[in-house]
């Protein structure tokens, strides 16, 4: 039975008020708290290196070592947070091995990270040592810009998103920006997102990237309750969409090329799993079926078969970053689908924010594997062989 129908304009006035509202009590809380640790100085000649260790990859090997190296010290408006969960995500795997263009290396991975707040800067009002914190895809930009203040950071209009690894930085000792698979973490405080404390900081990794990149369109595509939503790709991402999918009274449809993942999927509350073969004939009976497809496949892949599934004039959004950031898409047949083919990139902080306490909430949890730091390279094997299940989390005291 479907649930009373709201209008897309309804849904999405109320969304940017919810959005508005928690980052505003966020910081007003932050603010009235007499915060009474000690702060860091006013000036960065004034503060130490922060001393790292974790695992880098040196080489387009894609081989992680372990390695030891400087942080930019904690600025004013900074936190220090010591990393204890960082999860594995497909992208660090492109990245290191030069699939999105030449690296500088040593560098270190990881864009989904849940620690707690060490040291904060002078000016930091919305963190306190002690809090629960994560990182994502982002540790700056210019904050000024339209894009920015309307949080969207990753669309920085003047090209300033600092992203979380292998970034030119010229804060950082080693001249890009480090990531996750270490120690600890040097961040502005506006990219950090609070943990609740009914979300363990294990599960709360891989939300960071793999929630917020399929949070953010499955949202705005304010789809109704019982509208049919395809998702493609049952790994990392995939497995966390059928999830919000679902809670949001979706009937859906899951696409994997992985036949032991079918009970899995099945448990999480889809409608109909359909395992996809070299000659794509079990997606035939989904044609034109789907009011919305949402696409994860991380590597070069067949669009058009997927692309037919969804009605004509509806929406199917690729969230999959591929080697050399290009899909192969047939135009003739793009059009004779007549479906608006968009994609999707990461999600703003106000938005991840958003993710976190959303998952939270609904007890939404992403299906994980601990693993130690000596566990990482053959974690990454697995990962692209297809056969994680569904989410590397790495155990940061091991580094």
């Amino acid at each position: 039975m479907k649930e009373n129908k709201v209008s897309s304009q309804d849904l999405t006035q109320s969304r940017r008020d919810f959005i508005k509202k928690s980052a505003i009590a966020g910081m007003g809380a932050s603010m009235l708290l007499n915060n009474p640790f000690p702060v860091f100085g006013q000036s960065n000649q004034a503060n130490p290196t922060i001393p790292s260790k974790g695992y880098a990859a040196f080489d387009t090997s894609g081989e992680l070592k372990p390695w030891t190296f400087e942080r930019c010290p904690v600025g004013d408006n900074d936190v220090l947070i010591d990393i204890k969960y960082a999860s594995i995500c497909h992208s660090d795997i492109h990245q290191m091995k030069g699939h999105w263009g030449s690296q500088t290396y040593p560098q270190v991975p990881g864009h989904e990270i849940a620690g707690i707040v060490t040291a904060v800067g002078k000016n930091v009002s919305k963190f306190k040592v002690g809090d629960r914190a994560g990182v994502g895809c982002m540790v700056d930009s210019c904050m000024v810009c339209d894009s920015c203040k309307d949080g969207e950071e990753q669309f920085c209009d003047n090209g300033q998103t600092l992203f979380t690894y292998g970034a030119h930085d010229k804060k950082s000792p080693t001249g890009i920006t480090q990531g996750g698979y270490s120690s600890n973490i040097v961040v502005r405080e506006h990219f950090a997102v609070h943990i609740p404390d009914h979300l363990t900081l294990q599960e709360a990794a891989p939300l960071l990237c793999a929630g917020i990149t399929t949070y953010s369109p499955l949202m705005k595509e304010n789809f109704n309750a019982g509208d049919k939503v395809g998702v493609a790709g049952i790994g990392g991402l995939g497995h966390l969409a059928v999830k919000l999918a679902v809670s949001k009274g979706a009937e859906v449809y899951a696409f994997t090329t992985s036949p032991d993942k079918v009970e899995d999927i099945q448990s999480w509350g889809a409608k109909k799993v359909i395992v996809v073969d070299d000659t794509y004939s079990s997606m035939q009976a989904c044609h034109k079926k789907l009011d919305y497809m949402i696409c994860t496949i991380p590597y070069q892949f067949n669009a058009t078969p997927y692309v037919a599934c969804v009605k004509p004039y509806g929406n199917f959004t690729y969230v999959g970053m591929p080697e050399g950031f290009q899909i192969n898409l047939s135009n003739i047949a793009l059009a004779a689908t007549r479906v608006n083919f968009n994609a999707s990139l990461i999600g703003g902080i106000p938005e991840t924010q958003e993710v976190v306490h959303y998952c939270a909430d609904k007890g939404i949890k992403p299906e994980i594997q601990l693993i130690s730091a000596e566990q990482i390279n053959d974690a990454w094997k697995n990962v692209e062989n297809k056969k994680a299940r569904y989410r590397y989390v790495i155990n940061a005291a091991t580094f």
